[in-house]
């Protein structure tokens, strides 16, 4: 079988104003703005490492009401931190709802403003 050796380059997640979404990754989170091309379509990228995340402000076809209150019963991304607790502090600062790991890792999920569910667990 063929190992390819694949490595996650980014996330794309949809978002209806790409400003305020920037406002919850950039402002609360603290990730990186990057150029970006002229796609056709407003959006931003993040640089998180040498991985990305692709903001794309465009129609959604999926709920973005209804869905499950943990996000780990979700479609998610995951991220790590080093540290779980300075993140519950900027959460809890800026009032943003999260639910604990139900497996009893040290994790939490969010939402982002438009429902797309974000896993942060600390490094083992």
């Amino acid at each position: 079988m063929t190992n390819f050796n694949f490595t996650i380059h980014h996330a794309s997640l949809i978002v209806a104003d790409t400003a305020e979404s920037l406002k919850f990754y950039c402002d609360v989170f603290g990730m990186q703005q990057v150029d970006r091309p002229d796609l056709g379509f407003p959006g931003a990228w993040l640089q998180l490492g040498a991985q990305q995340i692709h903001l794309l402000e465009l129609k959604n076809f999926d709920p973005t009401t209804g869905r499950p209150e943990h996000g780990g019963r979700d479609r998610h991304i995951a991220l790590s931190v080093q540290e779980l607790a300075p993140v519950k502090a900027v959460l809890d600062k800026n009032g943003i709802a999260y639910t604990l790991s139900k497996s009893g890792r040290k994790a939490l999920f969010c939402r982002d403003p438009d429902g797309n569910a974000l896993e942060i667990l600390q490094q083992l």
